[in-house]
């Protein structure tokens, strides 16, 4: 019995190691909610976002509308963009959307 227990811990132990990976950043579309006024975008996309081979094209499409819809309404908390907002209206641009769609 006490070696199942540690055959089973260390199974565990070797599917953690296999499985992890480097997290990704995640846009916060707002659930495609109309809003009012923007909040800030907690995460800053990588690097790996600016590869056009890398573009998902739900990620893309969220990405796109979201901006198109509230890029011109002021954030919530009445403050200027973040970096990390930064980081998401760089690629909003890059993917050939209007730069005049943002404050």
């Amino acid at each position: 019995m006490k070696k199942l227990i540690v055959l089973a811990a260390l199974a565990l132990g070797l599917a953690a190691c296999s499985t992890e990976s480097t997290p990704t950043a995640q846009f916060d579309d707002e659930r495609q909610s109309d809003v009012s006024c923007m909040k800030h975008q907690e995460q800053t996309p990588g690097e790996e976002y600016f590869d056009e081979g890398n573009w998902d094209t739900v990620v893309s499409l969220s990405l796109l509308r979201y901006y198109t819809s509230n890029g011109a309404k002021p954030y919530c908390d009445g403050k200027s963009a973040t970096d990390a907002d930064q980081g998401w209206r760089k690629l909003y641009v890059q993917m050939g959307a209007e730069k005049n769609n943002l404050r």
